[in-house]
């Protein structure tokens, strides 16, 4: 368990019935999610795309985004899947973590032609 700025412990799962990693905080509940989508390709082979990622403004300024960002990277990693960082955030993170860079597959336009069909 992490816990973010203020010491509060938080939680991510993933919640694949929604496609999304969800970050939680107790009692609270869950606060914040991030949107993905898998695909396996016989090229690039198995990678999960993460394109949206959302913290409820009233929990701002307390690095969950982070957390929810790392959680779902090292589940994702452990999924045996390779991360599409077409999010902002995901981006952002994976550009100052070298440590990630080994399972980072950047967006293409097969990437993004995906996307288009597979979300609504």
């Amino acid at each position: 368990m992490t816990t973010d700025k203020t010491g509060a412990e938080t939680t991510v799962t993933d919640n694949p019935e929604l496609q999304r990693f969800e970050i939680a905080l107790d009692p609270e509940g869950t606060v914040g999610f991030a949107l993905y989508r898998d695909r396996d390709d016989t090229q690039a082979g198995a990678q999960r795309i993460f394109f949206h990622t959302e913290v409820d403004e009233a929990y701002g300024g307390r690095g969950l985004g982070t957390i929810l960002v790392r959680g779902s990277i090292d589940a994702t990693r452990a999924a045996g899947r390779r991360i599409v960082p077409v999010c902002p955030l995901f981006a952002a993170y994976v550009g100052k973590h070298d440590d990630v860079t080994d399972i980072v597959d950047q967006p293409d336009v097969h990437v993004m032609r995906y996307l288009r069909e597979h979300t609504g």
